[in-house]
């Protein structure tokens, strides 16, 4: 009899975990608390309890060929940076061609996920659903929850001493919808995250002055990055994410400043981040800087007046996926975690691996281990190579990628590829690393992946080359590609030794 497995949420992570269960034989449950799926990228006037919301402006920060599923790519006519509406549509052609939608039931709110009383020997669990105001009870062998770190407004107005007595008003960004508002008003608006960067630029064209306060600063980019091309397409690749992680920490910070500081200056912007040893997350915010040139936005430093200390901010999960301190390991957290790249692709490799742990072809290391590995990440310790990522859920995208993909035999294998489909080896390690990477081998092996891979550039250009000039081939191309051959098989050599 196949395993019950209860996911919680139907949005990107959820999705992807059904249809994971499904693979590998197992029998999902999605229960999603709203009328529809799509979690954060739905839209609605309204903010509704316990779901990420957005506004009515949200385009993704990864490009279409980045942040799509890894056997589903993106209609060829999208747009490379895709509007939220879009986004959902997407999301319900994957549902609709892989007919995950008869596993969900909406509507549907979970009240409890307990342990069941013999969970020691079964690792079952009791879950506890609403439906149209009746509670049913349910016992599943496993449970995925896959409702994202989003749906939880922050807003410590302790930090703001006279806050009550200030007759304007103030709320958090999650209520934010239109920039309508914000119309002949001054504007505050406090964190330079994605999210309050592109509020205050919107702000800037109908308010009468726009102040963006900012504690720490961050590296603001444009999604446009060489030549045109999407900034993720260029940054995300195998060959650079090696020589990354291969050069010292100091080095390796002072080439990627230097890199973002061609496009805009941080220090005269009054941007630049007060610790630039750690990764901060990338702000991607096209317009920001002429907003800032030209009198609509001003930068200022933090207004709080007291300080809010985190204690802990690593999440306790093994792999950001499983608790470390359960007797049966029938508990996985999908889409817990803060990748420098996107998130669809980060949570199905994710419920990939997870799912076959639930269902005992995969297994876990001993609890003592479990803990021991997580504390060590706990403790921040820099590995002075590569870029730090010390903040709380933060992870290299393509290393831990490729660490979930080995557990499940699913990591592409440059060597033997090279040996026998040498075009592509050189387009998988020099190239983006798109998600179709990684279906090209072991369990639910995509078929469609090598041509997905070879056509990633022809989709990213339809829809922008409207205009077609005729190009002579450059007498450097077949120098360029032969120079790529031999850094491909210098590479090779230096990881195998």
């Amino acid at each position: 009899m196949a395993k019950r497995v209860a996911i919680v949420g139907a949005g990107v992570s959820g999705l992807a975990s059904i249809k994971c269960c499904l693979e590998e034989g197992l029998e999902p449950t999605c229960f999603e608390r709203s009328d529809d799926l799509g979690g954060l990228w739905r839209f609605t006037e309204h903010v509704e309890e316990g779901r990420a919301s957005l506004y009515k402006s949200v385009v993704s920060n990864s490009c279409k060929e980045m942040s799509c599923y890894s056997d589903f790519p993106f209609p060829e006519d999208y747009p490379n940076y895709v509007p939220n509406s879009q986004f959902l549509e997407y999301l319900k052609m994957y549902a609709n061609h892989f007919n995950l939608l008869k596993h969900i039931q909406f509507k549907t709110k979970v009240c409890s996920v307990t342990k069941c009383s013999d969970f020691t020997v079964s690792g079952q669990w009791e879950v506890v659903t609403m439906h149209e105001e009746k509670q049913e009870s349910a016992i599943f062998d496993a449970v995925m929850v896959c409702t994202g770190f989003l749906t939880n407004p922050y807003l410590p107005l302790d930090s703001f001493p006279g806050i009550n007595a200030f007759k304007g008003q103030y709320f958090h960004s999650r209520q934010y919808k239109h920039p309508d508002i914000f119309k002949d008003k001054r504007v505050l608006v406090i964190g330079m995250g994605n999210s309050g960067t592109d509020i205050a630029v919107e702000a800037s064209h109908l308010a009468e002055k726009v102040f963006l306060s900012t504690t720490g600063g961050g590296w603001v980019i444009s999604r446009i990055f060489d030549s045109g091309y999407p900034w993720d397409m260029v940054f995300m690749t195998r060959f650079q994410n090696m020589l990354r992680n291969s050069l010292p920490t100091p080095i390796v910070t002072w080439l990627m400043v230097r890199k973002i500081n061609n496009w805009l200056n941080h220090a005269n912007y009054g941007l630049i981040p007060e610790e630039r040893t750690q990764l901060k997350e990338f702000v991607l915010n096209d317009e920001l800087p002429g907003r800032i040139i030209t009198g609509k936005v001003f930068i200022r430093p933090s207004i709080k007046e007291s300080v809010v200390k985190v204690e802990d901010g690593q999440a306790s999960l093994y792999k950001y996926i499983f608790p470390a301190h359960l007797q049966k390991p029938t508990l996985a957290i999908i889409g817990l975690i803060k990748p420098l790249g996107s998130m669809i692709p980060t949570g199905e490799t994710q419920a990939r691996w997870a799912v076959r742990v639930l269902k005992g072809v995969n297994k876990l290391p001993p609890p003592s281990v479990m803990i021991e590995k997580i504390n060590a990440r706990r403790e921040n310790k820099p590995s002075w190579f590569g870029l730090c990522y010390c903040k709380a859920l933060q992870s290299d995208y393509i290393t831990y990628i490729d660490e979930l993909l080995t557990y499940i035999n699913a990591k592409p294998k440059l060597f033997s590829m090279l040996l026998t489909d040498p075009h592509l080896a050189l387009t998988v390690f020099f190239g983006p690393c798109s998600p179709y990477q990684f279906r090209l081998t072991g369990p639910g092996k995509w078929e469609g992946a090598r041509n997905a891979i070879m056509t990633q550039w022809d989709r990213t250009f339809k829809v922008t080359k409207g205009r077609v000039v005729q190009e002579s081939p450059s007498p450097f191309e077949s120098f360029l590609k032969l120079f790529s051959f031999l850094a491909l098989l210098v590479a090779i050599f230096l990881i195998v030794l």
